[in-house]
């Protein structure tokens, strides 16, 4: 059974404020009632209880009834519930019509300004941003699944991060897109990661067919994942990480880019790799 602080600040979680929540969790409690009463079981000032039921009643929480005095009719907790993403719905939709009549004015006002700096960038700044590895380079990696329009490229040694990515990768493969990994030859890990490495190489040969994959009898000085480049120089996604042993990895960052040249050597490499310097799965166990 919960306290009484703690269903106050359940009710909070619903945006509401904390004389509010206060005054909605004795209602549900005690039912209905008059302001005098609330505030004599809650402690909020008689000053501002009258102010504090009319904006619950406003929310929708609870029905005022006239009288005298008016009393106070709490909402089901369903009630409550569904009027909670009722309010939100709506507060956001007046955002979006609030922010979409500034759009002229901003545009115009700070179009050229942003255009101008835009140009002033070095094309190295341009270059990479950084993430921190862990989840938010998983986030990234599976955004880069989700973008992929025709291929994906991963370079990695286990590819033990393949459960975060998982759902990101079936879709890939269900919007026709094709999926190629290279994975670090098993005779350069650890006995534990290439534990994890085979175990990991079973499950998509077994449920997703439709992945290719090779195995690095060199090791990979870097590893990533990078979508669609284009034998123009000029499109792809790229994030990465190059290999430092001896840096745990929740200090290490990732690079992002979006530069098409870099993608496609990136692409060069993966596939010089792929063709001279790799092996698959059968000729691996003969």
């Amino acid at each position: 059974m919960r306290t009484e602080d703690e269903r106050i600040e359940l009710l909070q979680s619903l945006d509401l404020k904390e004389y509010e929540a206060t005054a909605l969790a004795h209602l549900l409690s005690a039912g209905r009632t008059t302001a005098p009463d609330v505030a004599e079981a809650t402690g909020i000032p008689k000053a501002r209880v009258y102010d504090v039921l009319a904006s619950l009643g406003e929310q929708g929480y609870v029905k005022v009834i006239p009288g005298r005095p008016k009393e106070y009719q709490p909402k089901s907790p369903e009630a409550v519930l569904e009027r909670a993403k009722e309010n939100r719905r709506q507060a956001y939709e007046d955002y979006v019509g609030e922010v979409e009549s500034l759009r002229e004015d901003v545009l115009e006002t700070f179009g050229p300004l942003f255009e101008q700096a835009d140009e002033d960038v070095t094309p190295t700044a341009e270059l990479f941003h950084v993430v921190d590895v862990g989840e938010p380079s998983e986030t990234e990696t599976r955004r880069l699944y989700n973008v992929a329009e025709e291929t994906v490229y991963v370079i990695t040694n286990s590819f033990a991060y393949f459960d975060a990515v998982e759902p990101a990768v079936r879709d890939a493969l269900d919007r026709g897109v094709a999926v190629s990994v290279l994975l670090l030859d098993p005779a350069h890990l650890p006995e534990e990661k290439a534990e994890v490495q085979s175990a990991i190489v079973e499950r998509i040969s077994a449920e997703y067919p439709g992945v290719e994959y090779r195995f690095s009898e060199e090791r990979l000085p870097w590893r990533g994942t990078f979508v669609d480049p284009g034998g123009d120089y000029e499109s792809g996604q790229a994030i990465f990480l190059t290999e430092e042993p001896d840096v745990p990895n929740h200090r290490r960052q990732a690079a992002i880019t979006e530069n098409g040249s870099f993608v496609a050597g990136m692409k060069r490499y993966f596939d010089l790799v792929w063709e001279y310097e790799s092996r698959d799965d059968v000729s691996r166990s003969g």
